[in-house]
């Protein structure tokens, strides 16, 4: 028998890069989830409302506030919503330990859209 389909989640995605945004947005959308976007962690936050997002995607490198200081206050506001932060500068963040209880799973750029679903997978298994 069939496991019944999931539904779709509520997914925030945030980059200062319209390309990335606009790819992601197309991918998740058509798998089914229910996509918002913001080019900038200020908009971002001013979007995230409680129980509007099961995950945040956000780039790290943006101008303004980056990946990690928007993590720092969507967990400070919503301390169980799941963060994936896509980086080229993984080993760096990993190493200062900067992102120690504030991002749930580190995505390596570039990545594929298959990383992408396993890291939705893994962050929002069990919901």
């Amino acid at each position: 028998m069939k496991e019944p389909k999931k539904p779709g989640l509520q997914i925030l995605v945030v980059d200062d890069e319209p390309t990335v945004l606009d790819s992601i947005r197309m991918v998740l959308s058509h798998l089914g989830h229910t996509v918002q976007t913001a080019d900038s962690g200020a908009a971002a936050l001013g979007l995230l409302t409680p129980d509007r997002f099961n995950l945040v995607i956000t780039d790290y490198f943006m101008n303004g506030m980056k990946g990690d200081e928007l993590a720092t206050v969507i967990k400070q506001r919503q301390p169980g919503l799941p963060i994936i932060m896509a980086t080229a500068y993984a080993d760096e963040l990993k190493a200062d330990g900067r992102l120690k209880g504030q991002v749930d799973y580190l995505l390596i750029k570039p990545f594929s859209m298959a990383e992408l679903m396993a890291a939705i997978d893994q962050v929002t298994a069990g919901r």
